[in-house]
């Protein structure tokens, strides 16, 4: 029996579409395969290590294969960004997206990649903000106070960073561009000398991060005047906002997770379902929020939306101040 053409057809664009529709499902029930490595470009003990090896922990859970934390420091996070950029855009290796991400790609001028272009966005985890925080014996106890005595002293109050370039350094810088104060920065090599200067009194204040800070905090050794996110914050609800004093003002890194450019759809979107399952968990959300992060549930496309909105910001603040890289 002869077919119509019409059925032949309809046929045969059916096998034609099969396969297409076989790798999606295929890559939405079996991936992985194997364990994956999300690589961070800090030591650890950081925020963006804790925050790497907690969504590990629940996608292993998750996804029944073993997701490794490697940490890859140097060179503010680009060595890890790079290893990544290079590495099989199979979903095996993953990148921990940090705050530096979105600066480094104005602050360094011969990056072997575009992070913008060779990174795809998965998912956003949280937006990390600063703590402003002084010695307890600089007598400001508030911003406006602050403001006042560093106009009042011009060059002589120091400003401790984790060093050229970093979120604590643009996240200071942008402050004494909206303030018009003139505070001296002295970069470190890293947070925790930075802080450990902050409390000898050595450096006066300190745009720190609030995960590394809030112990000094709590137990009176540092002085914080004001968080640098837009919102109070759960873990600190007495302190302000630096916005509240200086109005516009926001500051905070954004933290998520990235992968190889050309890394299959299919994949991102099983990876973004299950970090969104994760940020509307409680205890997950109760774990960030003790580590001052606001979750970023959302698409990739709104995570990369974000990433290009903190890019284009940063690169204002570190062309208008000349900051250049250690």
């Amino acid at each position: 029996m002869k077919l119509a053409r019409r059925t032949i057809l309809h046929l045969s664009a059916g096998t034609i579409s099969m396969p297409v529709v076989s790798r999606r499902a295929w890559a939405q029930t079996s991936y992985p395969m194997r364990s994956v490595r999300i690589v961070v470009g800090f030591a650890a003990g950081g925020v963006a290590d804790i925050l790497a090896r907690l969504m590990a922990h629940w996608l292993s859970e998750r996804l029944g294969q073993q997701f490794v934390v490697e940490n890859r420091p140097g060179a503010g996070g680009t060595i890890a960004t790079e290893a990544v950029v290079r590495a099989a855009p199979d979903g095996y290796t993953l990148l921990q997206v940090s705050g530096s991400d979105t600066i480094n790609e104005t602050l360094y001028h011969k990056l072997n990649f575009n992070f913008m272009r060779d990174i795809s966005p998965v998912a956003g985890i949280v937006r990390e903000p600063n703590v402003m925080l002084v010695n307890p014996t600089v007598q400001s106890k508030t911003v406006s106070e602050f403001i006042v005595f560093a106009k009042a002293n011009p060059d002589k109050i120091n400003m401790a960073s984790a060093g050229n370039g970093t979120p604590s350094h643009v996240t200071g810088q942008l402050f004494k561009t909206m303030t018009g104060t003139n505070l001296v920065h002295v970069p470190y090599r890293g947070g925790a000398p930075a802080l450990t200067d902050l409390l000898g009194g050595q450096v006066q204040v300190m745009f720190g991060n609030m995960a590394s800070s809030i112990g000094f905090i709590r137990d009176g050794t540092l002085r914080a005047l004001a968080v640098t996110s837009a919102v109070r914050q759960e873990a600190l609800p007495d302190i302000p906002t630096v916005g509240e004093f200086v109005p516009g003002y926001e500051a905070s890194s954004v933290l998520g997770i990235g992968a190889p450019k050309a890394t299959p759809a299919e994949i991102i979107e099983r990876l973004n379902k299950v970090i969104n399952t994760a940020l509307a968990d409680p205890k997950m959300k109760a774990r960030l929020a003790d580590l001052g992060g606001t979750v970023l549930p959302g698409s990739p496309a709104d995570f990369g939306k974000l990433i290009a909105e903190e890019t284009e910001k940063w690169a204002k603040v570190i062309k208008f101040a000349n900051i250049k890289p250690e």
